[in-house]
């Protein structure tokens, strides 16, 4: 099982927007990510810099490639254009994150 940690940004007023969205997140989509391997997803807020910070476990982490290529994770990401910085492919801007202590 490998951890993985990223930041991202929101965009300033979206807070309760991506919040709502995460709530509300389409079955289709929890059911890719726990087929993909993921588990104890987590994304957290700071709201002085409005940084997103992910952290997950993956079973494999190369299995994770595979998901930009499913139209829902496609769809996904169109949904959430505008309200975080994204790539062309509409991807969010992903920062890695290097893992310096853990207390399991």
């Amino acid at each position: 099982m490998q951890r993985i940690a990223f930041k991202m940004q929101l965009f300033p007023g979206f807070e309760e927007e991506y919040k709502k969205r995460h709530d509300e997140l389409w079955p289709e989509l929890k059911q890719l990510l726990k087929d993909a391997g993921i588990s104890d997803y987590s994304i957290f807020l700071d709201e002085t810099t409005n940084n997103l910070f992910g952290v997950m476990k993956a079973e494999d982490a190369a299995k994770l490639n595979d998901l930009p290529a499913t139209e829902i994770m496609q769809k996904w990401w169109k949904q959430n254009v505008g309200i975080m910085e994204t790539n062309p492919d509409n991807s969010p801007v992903q920062i890695p994150l290097k893992e310096l202590f853990y207390l399991p």
